[in-house]
C-alpha cells in the first residue's frame, strides 16, 4: 500500500493504474474509519481493480461553531484498517495541499436541495461537500467512487453534480451499516457516553416507526414525521432537529408518499448530532 501526500501523485498513480488496464475504485473519506467506511472498501475491493481511499478532514463542510477542531482523527489506526482491507493506495493530503491558496474564491455550488434539511442546518455544509469532492475527483480521475447511504442528501448531491458537471464518474450508493440495535455508524458516535450512545438507538425507532406505518399504507407525509418527533422527543437527553420524508428522485419533501420515498431525521444526542435514514417500504399486499 503506498500513502501519498500529493495531487499530483495522487493522478500519477491513478493515471498509471488505469494506463495498465486497472480500473479504479475510490472511497472518499474523512478518516476515523469504522465498520461503515470498511464496508465501502470492501464494496470497490470486489468491484475494481485498484482501491483509492482519501483521508482528509474538509475545514470547508464545517460551520465556525462545528466540531472540525476535535472531529477524530487517527491517521496511525485509518493507515493500518486500508492496509488490512487490501488498499492499494491512500491520498492524506494536508489542508494545504488541497487548498494552496487559503480558502478557495471559487465553490461548487450545490443548488437549492443543498440548502435545505442538512443544508439549513448547517449553512455552506453542502457547498463545501460538493467543492472537496469536486476537487478529489480531478484528483483521482475516472473512477467508481463509493459512497454510504447514511448520509443520503451528500449522496443525491454528489450524483447530482456528476450528472450536471459530466464528471467521468460513476456513484455508487452503498447501504448503511448499523450496530445491533440500529444505531448507523458514524464517526461522531465516539462522541457519546453511554447513557447517549443508549439514547441514541431512537433514531432508528423513529425511522422504523414511519417505515411500519408506510408499510402497512399510511401515505400521508405528515403523519409520518409526527411519528418520528414523537419517538425522539419522548427519549430524555435527545432533541430533535428535524423529520422529513422526502421523493428519492428529487429529494423534495412532499406532502403525500406516492412512490419510492425516504424518511430523514437529525437530531442532537446530548451535544452530539447525529443523522439517519431510511427508504419507506411500499404498502404490504393485503
Amino acid at each position: 500500500m503506498e500513502v501519498i501526500r500529493s495531487v499530483a501523485e495522487i493522478r500519477g498513480a491513478c493515471d498509471r493504474a488505469r494506463a495498465a488496464g486497472r480500473s479504479v475504485g475510490f472511497v472518499p473519506t474523512m478518516g476515523a474509519l469504522h465498520e461503515g467506511h470498511a464496508s465501502l472498501i470492501r464494496r470497490a475491493r470486489g468491484e475494481r481493480d485498484a482501491v483509492v481511499v482519501s483521508i482528509f478532514v474538509n475545514p470547508l463542510q464545517f460551520g465556525p461553531h462545528e466540531d472540525y477542531a476535535r472531529y477524530p482523527r487517527d491517521e496511525e489506526g485509518d493507515l493500518a484498517s486500508c492496509a488490512r482491507l487490501g488498499v492499494d493506495l491512500v491520498f492524506a493530503p494536508s489542508v494545504e495541499e488541497m487548498y494552496p491558496g487559503g480558502e478557495p474564491v471559487v465553490t461548487v455550488d450545490p443548488g437549492p436541495i443543498g440548502e435545505r434539511l442538512e443544508g439549513a442546518s448547517r449553512p455552506g455544509h453542502f457547498r463545501g461537500v460538493a467543492t472537496v469532492v469536486a476537487k478529489l475527483f480531478h484528483a483521482v480521475g475516472p473512477c467508481a467512487a463509493y459512497f454510504g447511504e447514511k448520509d443520503a442528501q451528500q449522496l443525491f448531491l454528489v450524483r447530482r453534480m456528476v450528472r450536471d458537471l459530466s464528471f467521468p464518474v460513476e456513484v455508487v450508493g452503498c447501504p448503511t451499516v448499523r450496530e445491533p440495535d440500529g444505531l448507523a455508524l458514524s464517526s461522531r458516535n465516539r462522541y457519546l457516553s453511554p447513557a447517549e450512545r443508549e439514547a441514541a438507538g431512537c433514531l432508528f425507532l423513529a425511522l422504523s416507526e414511519a417505515a411500519e406505518l408506510a408499510r402497512k399504507g399510511e401515505r400521508d407525509a405528515a403523519v409520518l414525521v409526527a411519528a418520528m418527533a414523537r419517538e425522539i422527543g419522548a427519549t430524555e437527553g435527545v432533541r430533535l432537529d428535524y423529520a422529513a420524508v422526502v421523493d428519492e428522485a428529487t429529494f423534495e419533501e412532499v406532502r403525500e408518499v406516492r412512490g419510492p420515498a425516504r424518511a430523514l431525521v437529525a437530531a442532537w444526542v446530548g451535544s452530539t448530532r447525529l443523522i439517519d435514514n431510511l427508504p419507506l417500504p411500499e404498502p404490504s399486499a393485503r
